[in-house]
């Protein structure tokens, strides 16, 4: 239920973003420090979720927030706004991954996290982010990781797909088919 009711505004949002001609990077980034706030301070939870407190002190609270950590676009101050007055600000954190993910998907954009057994050189990073490129047919934004645990070889986890080409999963997948025989 919570997925679809934060996928459902995640989605407005990315239309108000476009459809008033905002730095799609920036909204995002002050959003998710709004996320962050909300987050981290027990006391702004208690404030925003209290339906003893009034909405016009919910509102002051935000806004004085909103200015301390860069919230200038007015359409990501009234969308947190809503979530306040909507009792959903608890999903807040859920909505700006959301918002990420659909503003990728509206750009043509896909991010892949890739885990590799040691550090990948600077020409393996644009090989494999040519090739994950290649697979999807999209723009892909890649974060890096490291995992001495995989052996050697990397994963690469785009979306809900995972591809794993890691020695540590091609020793599972013998593993598993010398004990089905």
């Amino acid at each position: 239920m919570a997925s679809v009711v934060s996928s459902r505004y995640a989605r407005a949002l990315a239309d108000v973003i476009a459809d008033s001609k905002l730095d799609t990077a920036h909204a995002l980034e002050q959003l998710n420090a709004m996320a962050a706030a909300f987050e981290i301070s027990a006391e702004l939870r208690e404030v925003w979720e209290s339906p003893a407190i009034a909405v016009e002190q919910k509102r002051k609270v935000l806004d004085a927030l909103g200015a301390r950590v860069g919230v200038t676009d007015r359409p990501i101050r009234n969308f947190v706004a809503v979530l306040i007055d909507q009792d959903r600000i608890g999903l807040i954190a859920v909505i700006a991954r959301e918002l990420e993910e659909e503003l990728n998907r509206r750009a043509g954009r896909v991010e892949a996290s890739i885990v590799s057994a040691r550090e990948l050189g600077e020409e393996q990073r644009v090989a494999l982010t040519a090739e994950i490129a290649r697979l999807t047919g999209k723009q892909v934004a890649a974060g890096y990781t490291t995992d001495p645990g995989l052996l050697g070889g990397v994963v690469v986890k785009v979306g809900s797909t995972i591809y794993d080409g890691s020695v540590r999963g091609q020793l599972e997948r013998i593993r598993r088919q010398l004990t089905e025989d």
